[in-house]
């Protein structure tokens, strides 16, 4: 692990001697279930891991001391179902209940039902979860701490009508955004009246699906900003201290892809001020465990306080990299009761970090939509020096509709920036994963992107660098020449050491029907034809493109969650004609021209896959 190659003034101890929980419950799954188990093992405490049926072959469920299913695989019945995990912490014994991220992690019922049965909870209380929780309540807090926050409306939005009103009383761009949540889920920018109608409507449904809770907020969308956050970590003796920041400015629909630690664009002036900031909202609140205060900076470097998550953030490596500490057993040492070991000026920036988020995704249709499948094949880049991999899957795993899609998180350290960076480009290409559509072509380009090397980079990163969407890397004329020709001889060396093998002299590349070959170089796709069959397939007819404007297909598996057609309607250009959700995100699919609708292949609730006929026009 990074944390222990960091050579940092802080390290991360594991005293045997400190008394600490006997059995602690992991209400999650995943690689942050695998994390938090690690931590566990090394501070000698043992582990009770949850599942839903369809992960009962899981990582974490194999790495744990325990495990017991709590329902079917919908995460209503399983990983959110309260009534079931409680059942199982009080079958269990288990004295403590680590909440991850995501799922029950910001809960304040789940809290308080723990509480209430005596159980600790490796977190803040109810009240810092409540307060900051709501990105009302926080920002009203936030404003009464002296904390910069952003310009809008702080009450519950209550309908389409009003939205507009409010939008256009802040004025336009707008964030609409869930009250409760985050991970990029139920925002919305809106740059008309036409969007924040949408913006209202999927927003509001997107937080009701994901955190039971469909308030809104509205607020001044601020333009082409870097997204910034601190992470703090505080005890139950008024004690808080703000460990360094975190660059998370390269998101695709608001979230994020690849972090880093520090930023390449504080000085210590605006740092030492944003960490300042962010203790003291902490401390207002009585905060106690790690948490994590999310600005956005301006390119004059004016900070303004976006929200706070009162649990672990998914990029919180790169943290322990440059500092040393292990915010997990931070955070079960807090629980327990001690105070904070380390005061403010123990707290280093050494080296640099870089996180890639490896997801099971397709970058070339919105630099992400999911993928899902088998892993047939599974290698982690574990060879090169200084790297680290999160992850809870292995060679043989499902990606599944349920999920997140994330495969793993990759992380590399180096002494400086460059060699980061140079780390993790090497990392990237020597991940095997095979089975899925994977993001790796995409984090490698962003990674070497000259803008990115030089940090001149915004939350607009991607649309602003690849316009027209991500195509891929782009060859050189002489890349592409050495590339054909690498990938001809490593197939003539195929053919050749075949016939060696089979002892039968035949004439090269006449043998049996194999005339051509297709071949997967460096992520590009070749196709190498014989001499032969190069001259006979210019006979060939070629296969007549799909009309796609008359025609939806399915872009991603997911559910239906909306038809809003149905045969015999006119439909306009770009007008919704149904509604995916996949991973926990809603996706609008809409007409490509104006026509009639012929057929309806698809109806509410139905689950689709990527590229299945959902709706025909005349």
């Amino acid at each position: 692990w990074c944390l222990i190659t960091s050579r940092s003034l802080c390290s991360a101890i594991y005293d045997p001697n400190e008394k600490t929980f006997e059995k602690l419950l992991i209400a999650n799954r995943g690689e942050i279930a695998c994390r938090v188990i690690k931590t566990c093992k090394k501070m000698g405490i043992k582990t009770v891991a949850v599942h839903s049926d369809v992960d009962s072959s899981a990582v974490h469920v194999k790495m744990a001391d325990e495990a017991v299913c709590v329902g079917p695989a919908p995460t209503s019945k399983s990983y959110l179902n309260m009534d079931a995990i409680m059942e199982v912490i009080k079958k269990t014994r288990a004295q403590a209940v680590h909440p991850g991220y995501g799922f029950l992690s910001e809960n304040k019922e789940f809290a308080r039902r723990l509480e209430l049965d005596g159980i600790t909870f490796i977190g803040p209380d109810t009240h810092a979860i409540q307060a900051m929780g709501d990105k009302i309540e926080s920002k009203l807090l936030a404003k009464n701490a002296k904390v910069n926050t952003i310009p809008g409306f702080d009450g519950v939005v209550k309908d389409a009508d009003e939205a507009v009103r409010i939008a256009r009383e802040i004025g336009y761009p707008v964030m609409i955004k869930a009250s409760a949540g985050g991970g990029g889920k139920g925002m919305r920018i809106a740059w008309d009246d036409e969007e924040t109608r949408e913006g209202f409507r999927f927003s509001s449904q997107e937080a009701a699906s994901s955190f039971g809770d469909d308030r809104l907020l509205i607020e001044k969308f601020i333009d082409n900003p870097r997204h910034i956050e601190i992470q703090v970590l505080g005890d139950k003796h008024g004690n808080a201290l703000w460990l360094n920041e975190r660059e998370c400015s390269i998101q695709r629909r608001n979230q994020k892809v690849v972090e880093e630690a520090p930023s390449t664009f504080l000085d210590p002036e605006t740092r030492r001020a944003m960490g300042e900031q962010a203790v003291a909202l902490a401390k207002a609140v009585k905060y106690s465990s790690a948490g994590t205060v999310e600005f956005l900076v301006d390119s004059k470097k004016n900070f303004y306080f976006l929200e706070m998550n009162t649990r672990l953030q998914v990029e919180h490596p790169v943290t322990e990299c440059i500092t040393g500490l292990d915010l997990v057993q931070e955070m079960i040492r807090v629980a327990k009761g001690y105070p904070l070991r380390h005061k403010q000026a123990d707290i280093p920036i050494n080296g640099w970090a870089v996180e890639c988020r490896v997801y099971a995704e397709d970058p070339y249709k919105s630099f992400g939509l999911p993928s899902i499948g088998k892993l047939s094949q599974y290698r982690e880049p574990l060879d090169v020096p200084n790297v680290r991999v999160d992850s809870g899957i292995q060679q043989g795993s499902d990606i599944s509709i349920y999920y997140d899609p994330m495969i793993s998180k990759l992380v590399t350290y180096g002494s400086n920036r460059a060699e980061a960076l140079q780390r993790m480009e090497e990392a990237l290409d020597n991940y095997i994963i095979r089975g899925v559509t994977h993001n790796i072509a995409l984090l490698r380009e962003v990674i070497i992107h000259p803008r990115f090397v030089q940090g001149d980079i915004s939350t607009k990163f991607l649309p602003e660098v690849y316009p027209d969407g991500f195509k891929g890397h782009k060859l050189t004329d002489l890349e592409k020449r050495e590339l054909l020709a690498t990938a001809a001889s490593l197939y003539v060396a195929e053919q050749q050491r075949s016939q060696q093998f089979l002892g039968t002299p035949r004439v090269a590349g006449l043998s049996g029907l194999k005339h051509f070959s297709y071949c997967s170089f460096l992520k590009y796709k070749l196709r190498i034809l014989t001499q032969l069959a190069a001259e006979l397939s210019k006979y060939m007819p070629e296969k007549v493109e799909e009309d796609t404007t008359s025609i939806l297909r399915s872009p991603m598996p997911g559910a239906v969650v909306a038809v809003s057609v149905k045969p015999g309607d006119m439909v306009s250009e770009g007008q919704e004609i149904c509604v995916i959700e996949a991973m926990k995100m809603q996706n609008s699919l809409i007409a490509a021209k104006t026509g009639k609708v012929k057929i309806v292949h698809c109806k509410a609730g139905e689950t689709v896959g990527e590229g299945d006929l959902l709706v025909e026009l005349e």
